[in-house]
């Protein structure tokens, strides 16, 4: 039995199908080149069958799913299109006189340098978007082949130290069972597909290429995230009944769709979707989310060598607020800093970054770069429900400072008569102590709240979730969270001000039945996780939930108060 991360979910027993591939080799064997002129020609050429690979593939994606899922094709084609991206080959292969292999193997280099810096796990996942490019047009050079399919008669469940989006989508959908990687993680553009095209998957599953061959039994469990090679027969005959209620249970969530997330007693939770690209918001809409609750700009920033410009934002965002229609888009403005970095900007280093110089302290040193960031998102403002969200506010001297240059921002477009919402909300996340200590008199100058959870279990608990040795003290359903989250809520209330949780917290069944008994107004998660909150919803009664919520409060510690939720939602019978 191997463990995994779950890409997608699903429940998959069939014989494996081991793919093994090193483009690796390839980008770093270096050889001296007799014409530039030549060589710089073969990779453009490369460069457009790659272009036209793509194009076919997201037509592809269309005709077999729909275009929302085709999007995230595109920022492939922006890459391609990018003369950063070429021009640093293209330099490479001047300067030095190498092969366009050994040239884009530095390019690969550089990016994966930037992005190894980085602990954000869905942000350091564009490195490998990077890497299954340049991997195509490495195909596309030297003229090989994508993954062959017929070392194995009939259907099979899919084994590789890695997948790219193009290679997932090129897999012959009637003989995939399901696919298993070393490498990746949920947030991966592969993942993302893969759930897309409703093929169950695990990545991030240690040292299983090494301990499986091809024509091995296999069974993929996309639920808890195991893969077990070769079953007893008592085991695989407990998965099939397995396989069989977990159909059932897809085809129930499916009906969710259309359903309002209501509980029984006629109270509304809105749920909503956290997004970082434009492109997630075909899943948003196929989950009928209620709107974007998060809308996370830091990759508009990180995956280029300069900083985007106003036009490039605005570009960006009037996509992803025109498809999303009169559903509102709540845009967090920049989150650099922590853990994440820009190769243009430099930061002094520090000792403790959490601690330091970053999200809305960053910006509130770096005015220009802000007020272009809020230009942006006035003037997409005028095409649909759009809302700015400021990050880790600790004061609320802060947020009133923030707001002020959103009116300088106002009072230069009104000048220019330049359309927006004049109207348009301000919110605060909540995401430190000791905002929520203060959030009574926040409350005062803001139009929303939102609770991010991820950081706010962080600093109350003093735990670094990413630090192996102190990663299970990081518990959502600690005491101390949970007070500092009624506090939040109550405070909010007292100001008519709707508060929402925007964290992983929001997407875990247990914890959403808990935070609707506190109060919180909507959810925000992961679009792939809304149906599934929706149907707990839909199960319980926010009476029942308020009484639950006020005896979990009494408790001592989060083992005694996950054991009862978990009692109190079986009664229900609630799917978790």
């Amino acid at each position: 039995m191997f463990k995994g991360i779950v890409a997608s979910s699903g429940i998959a027993i069939g014989n494996a199908l081991v793919f093994t591939k090193k483009p690796e080799e390839i980008l770093k064997h270096k050889k001296t080149i007799l014409s530039v002129d030549d060589e710089i020609k073969k990779f453009k050429t490369a460069l457009e069958k790659t272009k036209i690979d793509i194009m076919n593939l997201r037509e592809r994606i269309i005709y077999d799913i729909g275009s929302k899922e085709a999007d995230i094709f595109v920022a492939y084609l922006q890459l391609l299109n990018d003369s950063g991206f070429s021009g640093k080959a293209e330099q490479i292969i001047k300067d030095q006189k190498v092969n366009i292999e050994f040239a884009l193997g530095q390019v690969l280099e550089d990016y994966l340098d930037f992005f190894n810096k980085i602990s954000d796990t869905y942000l350091k996942e564009r490195s490998r978007d990077i890497s299954g490019l340049i991997d195509r047009i490495i195909k596309n050079i030297s003229d090989t082949h994508s993954i062959e399919q017929k070392e194995v008669s009939g259907k099979f469940i899919l084994f590789a130290d890695d997948l790219t989006p193009t290679d997932t989508v090129e897999l012959d959908k009637t003989k995939v069972l399901g696919f298993i990687t070393e490498k990746g993680t949920q947030t991966s553009h592969t993942a993302i597909v893969a759930r897309a095209l409703e093929i169950p998957a695990l990545v991030g599953v240690r040292d299983i290429i090494s301990n499986v061959k091809t024509g091995d039994l296999v069974i993929l469990d996309g639920e808890r995230g195991f893969a077990i090679v070769n079953p007893t027969p008592k085991v695989l005959n407990t998965y099939k009944e397995e396989q069989k209620k977990y159909n059932f249970k897809s085809k129930l969530l499916k009906k969710m769709k259309r359903l309002a997330s209501k509980t029984l007693d006629n109270r509304i939770i809105e749920l909503y979707a956290n997004i970082e690209f434009a492109e997630e918001v075909s899943n948003v809409l196929e989950n009928n989310a209620s709107g974007i609750g998060l809308f996370r700009t830091e990759f508009i920033y990180i995956n280029r060598a300069n900083l985007p410009t106003e036009e490039e934002q605005f570009n960006i965002y009037k996509t992803v607020v025109q498809k999303m229609g009169k559903k509102p888009v709540v845009i967090r403005t920049l989150d650099i800093g922590g853990d994440k970095y820009l190769p243009y900007f430099k930061i002094p280093p520090e000792q403790n970054p959490f601690l330091g110089l970053r999200a809305i302290r960053l910006s509130l040193v770096n005015i220009n770069i802000l007020k272009n960031q809020i230009r942006a998102i006035l003037r997409v403002s005028s095409f649909g429900n759009v809302r700015i969200m400021f990050p880790m506010i600790t004061v609320v001297e802060e947020f009133l400072e923030a707001k002020k240059i959103v009116e300088e921002v106002r009072a230069e477009l009104k000048i220019k008569k330049v359309n927006f919402d004049e109207n348009i909300k301000i919110g605060a996340m909540i995401e430190v102590p000791s905002i929520v200590l203060l959030s009574e008199e926040l409350a005062k100058h803001a139009d929303f709240f939102s609770i991010g959870t991820n950081d706010l279990i962080q600093y109350t608990l003093a735990v670094d979730r990413g630090n192996e040795a102190v990663a299970k003290l990081y518990d959502n359903l600690n005491p101390a969270v949970l007070k500092l989250i009624k506090m939040a809520v109550e405070n909010a209330h007292k100001n008519d001000l709707k508060i929402s949780i925007c964290g992983e917290m929001a997407s875990d069944p247990v914890a959403a039945y808990l935070l609707v008994g506190l109060g919180v107004d909507e959810l925000s998660m992961n679009s792939a996780a809304i149906l599934n909150v929706k149907n707990l919803i839909r199960k319980i009664k926010f009476q029942d939930a308020i009484e639950a919520a006020e005896n979990a409060l009494k408790m001592k510690n989060s083992n005694e108060i996950r054991t009862y939720l978990k009692e109190k939602l079986s009664k229900r019978e609630v799917l978790l």
